[in-house]
């Protein structure tokens, strides 16, 4: 066993349904190992800021169910700076704090990785974003039940662009990665699915709408918020002015993809990786992120984890089935 006596937890960035599940299994290891909790608030700013709260069985009791983070959540730019990394490195130091678990995306895993080599300090990540931008494990805490919010509204659309016999274009969240709209848009049976990994513009989706059955009623079409040809309005209006026969219209799903109760599948990846976090630092593990690949538990330096997509999550084979399925 490790010289671990307080292990601090936060969340950080954009929050993802799941988080709550993630915290509650970080408490409850540590529980398990004897190992005491503290919770910070905001992220690093809570590190800064000196703003934490001791956890305990109590504190995540009827969590696992609930979207958001409890311990909220700030992106820090004063986390950036090397004066707002010391002062949160004396806080740990006075609040006795060992090591910590981050829960996040790219950027925390970022910021993690700087601050555990300026300080030789103790971290593991745990991959908390509905992107699943990040290399090191298949899907990351929150992206099944972002997809599947995504399923869910664009099916309620469909029944609307069926009785018009309309054209939608719908808007999905993935601010550098198309793996939101990959999926949900197959899931959905889209007719075009736009991702930057794809490299799609408009014209390739006009060549789609021409080539495609004449007697369907509807016509779906997910676009990633982050594809470099535009966002959904601009398809849009392209499309328009293409085929005026068409009645257009756009639907930009936004945050509802981030809230919500986190479905099973987030539930149990975040409660498999929140222990693995704990038992992790235990045997040594630092500057890793804990994700499953296989469905199997595998750390990941920071370093490779962050804005490393695996190939396998965006290859070509996606991009014929897509092919196939809309032909």
């Amino acid at each position: 066993m490790s010289k671990i006596k307080n292990i601090g937890v936060l969340t950080s960035g954009g929050d993802s349904p799941g988080m709550n599940a993630a915290i509650r299994a970080v408490i409850r290891a540590a529980i398990y190992y004897d190992i005491e909790v503290t919770g910070f608030i905001r992220g690093y700013e809570g590190l800064i800021n000196n703003d934490f709260i001791p956890m305990d069985r109590k504190s995540v009791a009827n969590i696992i169910q609930r979207g958001g983070t409890i311990l909220k959540t700030a992106r820090s730019e004063a986390f950036r700076t090397v004066e707002g990394r010391k002062t949160a490195y004396q806080n740990l130091k006075e609040r006795g704090i060992d090591a910590l678990v981050v829960i996040g995306g790219d950027g925390t895993f970022t910021g993690a990785n700087v601050f555990a080599k300026e300080f030789d300090f103790p971290i593991v990540g745990l991959p908390g974003t509905i992107d699943n931008d990040l290399a090191g494990t298949d899907f990351t805490i929150g992206y099944d039940s972002a997809i599947n919010t995504v399923i869910d509204a664009v099916d309620r659309i469909r029944d609307t662009a069926e009785s018009h016999d309309r054209l939608f274009i719908v808007e999905v969240m993935g601010r550098d990665s198309g793996l939101i709209a990959l999926r949900s848009g197959i899931g959905v049976g889209a007719e075009a699915i736009m991702i930057p990994e794809a490299n799609m513009n408009a014209d390739d989706i006009l060549h789609k709408l021409e080539h495609s059955r004449k007697d369907k009623s509807s016509k779906i079409i997910i676009v990633a918020e982050g594809d470099e040809n535009g966002g959904a309005f601009k398809v849009g209006e392209i499309l328009q002015a293409k085929y005026p026969h068409y009645d257009t219209k756009v639907s930009v799903l936004g945050h509802i993809q981030r809230g919500g109760k986190p479905t099973c599948m987030d539930r149990v990846l975040a409660s498999q990786l929140g222990v693995a976090a704990v038992e992790g630092l235990i045997n040594g593990e630092r500057s890793v992120m804990a994700g499953q690949v296989n469905r199997e538990v595998v750390f990941t330096p920071f370093d490779h984890a962050i804005k490393h997509i695996d190939a396998e999550k965006v290859s070509s084979k996606w991009l014929k089935l897509i092919d196939i399925l809309s032909f």
